[in-house]
């Protein structure tokens, strides 16, 4: 199989799955939503400060290293299990003694078990990512896609189940640790990686080395993203940082659902290409298109329909969330940008240039929502995620670009083709907007977003499949070939 076609499959069972989640998660979270407070998602997103923070040591980046590797053999894999179930089991006693002090921190008692409970999945995660980088390395999304399916499908229902009981932020958690015996059990049935115990130094270093970038750079980018909540959870409290992650986790949705099923395929041939700077180049920009074509559109619909959306299907005392959403979604063409630069400069081995840049937009963040906040609230905190994602954008796509040679030029080529359909959907929003009565957006939200959604997508999907750019040519014929609309 040709590496485009290796890419273009492997993306098909990656959006798949990923999407098909998504419409699960949303669907289970719009449940979810009525039936337990702010407050209870407030809890859950203090731990998973903690906890996800944490999380990405756990596996010291060495999964990502088995994928990026040109050679990984049975015994590397061993070696890598090893370190990783060291890690974890020390990582889940630290939690344990130190749950009562995160309790404590936050004066909340119910802290402690919540804690407790969750660093339990970090006994759990070494014997699933080792199967799952492996299935990674091979190309095998659809094994993947399908088994993240069927996960989502259990723990979204047992976590509306237990919802109903009344067992409150519970479980969220609860759920969690029986998804990641479940994804253990199906993915131990398709992947032929059964670990075993293995000490060997010299492997744990090799594979540590690159690991070790991976991690921080993880790091530097989850402190980032988590530098908001950390401050409205110590200011605010837990309402207000659910209302402000309900906001920015539904803007990040294009990203974790489109982007980021892209990113996995073509970081692997990207790492294959690693030594042929041309092809690097050539899948940096292509991917810069087709994000843009993708998932700009669902960036603007989200900016445009913000207050509608979040009246209409999590209900008004979600409201206040909107405004996270708009903001951050404005930020959207930034991420059509600066994804692509992480997937080059991670297949290249440039991952410790782009930690720096990962913890200067923490800074920019954490003082823009430190002294917001106050004054504008989750808007502040909002302005101050789209501030850090708009000043790092830039620096990465510099530092992506000096792996191979590139211009402004190429750049502008890249965008052009999706900015220009993009426009269009602008224009047919607007004109459908000042057409409905003004007071729909608020009296008929409903009816306001299928109107404009349902005209503004069809004129963009029009304009994508009869006048595509030349460089969108191919694109819009495979797609008018499997809508029936070409031979």
């Amino acid at each position: 199989m040709s590496t485009s076609n290796s890419i273009r499959g492997g993306i098909k069972w990656l959006l798949t799955g990923s999407l098909g989640g998504q419409i699960l998660q949303f669907a289970f979270g719009i449940a979810l939503a009525r039936l337990l407070v702010p407050e209870d998602f407030g809890f859950i997103v203090t731990i998973q400060i903690f906890t996800g923070f944490v999380g990405l040591v756990s596996g010291g980046g060495m999964g990502q290293a088995l994928v990026q590797s040109h050679v990984a053999s049975e015994h590397d894999f061993d070696v890598v299990f090893t370190a990783q179930l060291i890690i974890g089991a020390l990582i889940f006693g630290g939690f344990y003694l130190c749950a009562p002090l995160i309790a404590n921190a936050f004066g909340n008692p119910l802290y402690t078990g919540l804690v407790r409970v969750s660093a339990i999945s970090f006994l759990l995660r070494p014997f699933v990512n080792t199967r799952a980088s492996w299935l990674h390395r091979e190309m095998r999304f659809k094994e993947r896609s399908i088994i993240g399916l069927v996960v989502a499908a259990i723990t979204g229902l047992a976590s509306i189940v237990m919802a109903i009981a009344g067992a409150g932020p519970w479980s969220l958690i609860l759920s969690g640790i029986l998804g990641s015996l479940i994804t253990l059990v199906m993915l131990d049935r398709v992947s032929e990686r059964k670990p075993q115990l293995r000490l060997d130094y010299a492997v744990a270093q090799r594979f540590g080395a690159y690991g070790i970038k991976v991690s921080l750079n993880d790091l530097a980018s989850y402190a980032t993203k988590q530098a908001s909540n950390t401050i409205i959870s110590q200011t605010a409290g837990p309402s207000a940082v659910g209302l402000f992650n309900k906001g920015e986790s539904l803007a990040w949705l294009p990203f974790s659902t489109l982007s980021a099923s892209v990113y996995e395929a073509v970081f692997r041939a990207m790492s294959k290409a690693q030594d042929r700077p041309d092809e690097v180049k050539y899948l940096f920009y292509r991917m810069i298109t087709l994000m843009v074509v993708y998932t700009m559109p669902v960036y603007i619909g989200l900016v445009w329909m913000a207050e509608p959306f979040m009246l209409f299907v999590y209900g008004e005392r979600w409201l206040p969330s909107a405004d996270p959403l708009r903001i951050v979604s404005l930020a959207g063409l930034f991420i059509c940008i600066g994804h692509p630069c992480g997937a080059v400069l991670a297949a290249m081995n440039r991952l410790g240039r782009e930690v720096w840049i990962h913890v200067s937009q923490g800074i920019v963040v954490a003082l823009i929502c430190y002294f917001s906040l106050k004054t504008w609230g989750i808007v502040g905190a909002a302005w101050g995620v789209f501030a850090g994602i708009a000043y790092s954008t830039p620096v990465m796509y510099y530092l992506a670009t000096r792996c191979f040679p590139a211009s402004l030029s190429d750049l502008t080529r890249a965008l052009l083709p999706g900015l220009k359909l993009n426009l269009i959907l602008i224009v047919a929003l607007a004109i459908v907007h000042v057409t409905l009565p003004s007071d729909w957006r608020e009296a008929r939200p409903a009816l306001y977003m299928l109107l404009a959604g349902g005209v503004s997508g069809l004129a963009y999907l029009a304009a994508f499949l009869f006048l595509p750019a030349p460089a969108l040519a191919d694109e819009a014929l495979r797609w008018r070939r499997v809508l029936k609309l070409s031979s």
